[in-house]
């Protein structure tokens, strides 16, 4: 096992190296730049902006200055926040999104993995159609819709919980966006884990133990350890999504997480928040996407990495 992370340690830097480079050059392709504002800054102030950002040398210099920069983990100054670096933003912003993303992750792993486990046990009965209408609906409606229509009743009309606002984390705080982030993947969660219930509980195995009498928590057990892989597979993309920030949903809900500084420094041309934000979510996917390989060993005995 060790040998393969370790290979896939490796492979992952041209991976990161690729995109960080595509990335740097398209960013920059797009028209304006970070300091072109509706009043234009005179032209010795734009100089020395530029000057001082190092924007006014040619364009593959400053590539290579800021991969000399990346490479010591510095993601550079920002250009719109002008008073912080990109780190410093990342590490106020990080904490929220990943404790959102988190908290949606394990909530849609909980109710989705059971509705599917429930859909497969009650195949073509009323409770499966409900469970497959209820995954439609989740994957049809977006997030700023629902967002919204929560906000509208469960905050205006019924009173119970805040419209929006951080507030240091608190639990009533974190409910409506949670559930907004967590219904899209509880819908996906549910459509797989019902596919693969369905093919699991027809293998020979679980026909052994249908026909030895044993009861439906024992085959419960033994399937979900079958119908797991495909979901995990899954999870390992969504799990870097959700942690690095939903960009609707913390805008909507007016949470300090990194999806708005996203947002903000694209639209405000802020090179490097843009491209300190490309970096964290590709790491994230790397990352996740090997802890997924390493849990398929873990689930399925027959798979090796030799």
């Amino acid at each position: 096992m060790l040998p393969f992370i370790l290979r896939r340690f490796l492979s992952a830097i041209p991976t990161l190296f690729l995109i960080v480079t595509i990335s740097f050059f398209l960013i920059r392709l797009a028209p304006g730049g970070p300091f072109d504002l509706e009043q234009p800054l005179e032209a010795k102030v734009m100089e020395n902006l530029r000057r001082i950002y190092k924007l006014d040398r040619p364009l593959i210099e400053q590539y290579g200055l800021y991969l000399g920069a990346l490479l010591r983990g510095d993601f550079g100054p920002s250009f719109y926040f002008r008073d912080f670096t990109i780190g410093e933003l990342f590490a106020r912003g990080l904490p929220v999104s990943m404790m959102l993303g988190a908290l949606a992750l394990g909530f849609a792993i909980l109710i989705g993995g059971a509705l599917g486990t429930l859909a497969a046990f009650r195949q073509n009965s009323a409770a499966d159609y409900a469970v497959m209408a209820l995954g439609t609906a989740g994957l049809t409606i977006p997030n700023f819709v629902v967002a919204p229509v929560l906000q509208i009743v469960f905050a205006l009309m019924l009173g119970v919980l805040p419209v929006g606002g951080w507030n240091d984390g608190a639990v009533r705080n974190l409910v409506l966006p949670v559930v907004t982030l967590a219904l899209p993947q509880i819908a996906v969660v549910a459509r797989m884990t019902r596919a693969a219930m369905i093919e699991t509980l027809r293998s020979n195995h679980i026909r052994t133990l249908r026909s030895l009498g044993l009861p439906n928590g024992v085959i419960v057990r033994h399937a979900t350890r079958g119908a797991a892989l495909p979901v995990v597979s899954y999870l390992g993309p969504a799990a870097a999504a959700l942690l690095t920030g939903s960009v609707v949903v913390e805008t909507i809900f007016g949470l300090p997480g990194v999806g708005r500084y996203f947002v903000e420094g694209a639209l405000n041309r802020d090179y490097t928040l843009v491209m300190g934000t490309v970096v964290l979510v590709a790491v994230f996917v790397l990352l996740f996407n090997l802890v997924v390989d390493i849990l398929y060993a873990l689930i399925d005995p027959r798979v090796r990495y030799e």
